[in-house]
């Protein structure tokens, strides 16, 4: 399966936005974000002009594509599929991506960062209605439970993250139980609830080109 591989800070620089791929350490004055502000390369710093309107829906889907670890035939299918669902398009995709069960591990406070949520998940971690699933993009719906197995519980990097999901506040369309490291889908997201920094209206407008 293909995967990016290279440096995730990046990313980052190349959307000039902290899509929070490096957990703990965006949120320090080491962020690259912060500290090279310009897009990377030999000419980041010298690049001016003004972006053409494909330019800046480009820019949005790659944003979008890149927070949520998805590559491009991937992120496309989940377009295809928001626009078979009730409603508004770029909404319904972006609670396609919310409903993935590494971004729910993510917002549960399960993992620091998507990619860490991703391989946990991947490492087999975590149960889902008490069965074992190993697959990041499985999606999770309304009532169903996610927990750490119990063997895992024991792994020293997992307690430590247990001690920083305290300070992390799930969002309300979750519940969690920070103790037993459990967590339930109470529904699906409102938009007002996914702290996404996209302009889903952009995608819709890049896809229906």
């Amino acid at each position: 399966m293909a995967r990016y591989r290279g440096s995730v800070c990046r990313l980052c620089r190349r959307e000039a936005t902290k899509l929070f791929l490096k957990g703990e350490r965006c949120y320090t004055d080491k962020c690259s974000v912060d500290k090279r502000n310009y897009v990377p390369g030999q000419h980041g710093q010298s690049r001016r002009g003004k972006q053409s309107q494909y330019g800046i829906q480009l820019r949005e889907k790659q944003k979008a594509r890149r927070m949520y670890g998805i590559m491009e035939n991937q992120f496309r299918r989940y377009f295809r599929k928001a626009e078979k669902i009730k409603g508004i398009t770029g909404e319904n995709l972006l609670r396609l991506l919310e409903m993935r069960l590494d971004n729910v591990v993510y917002r549960l406070g399960f993992a620091s960062s998507r990619p860490e949520a991703r391989q946990l998940v991947n490492h087999g971690h975590f149960l889902v209605n008490g069965r074992k699933v190993d697959i990041a993009s499985f999606s999770v719906s309304a009532g169903d439970e996610i927990e750490l197995k119990e063997k895992s519980k024991k792994s020293p990097r997992l307690k430590e993250l247990a001690e920083l999901a305290e300070g992390h506040k799930a969002p309300e369309w979750l519940e969690r139980d920070i103790e037993n490291f459990k967590g339930k889908v109470l529904r699906n997201p409102d938009r007002e609830e996914i702290d996404a920094p996209v302009e889903e209206h952009l995608i819709v407008e890049f896809y229906s080109r």
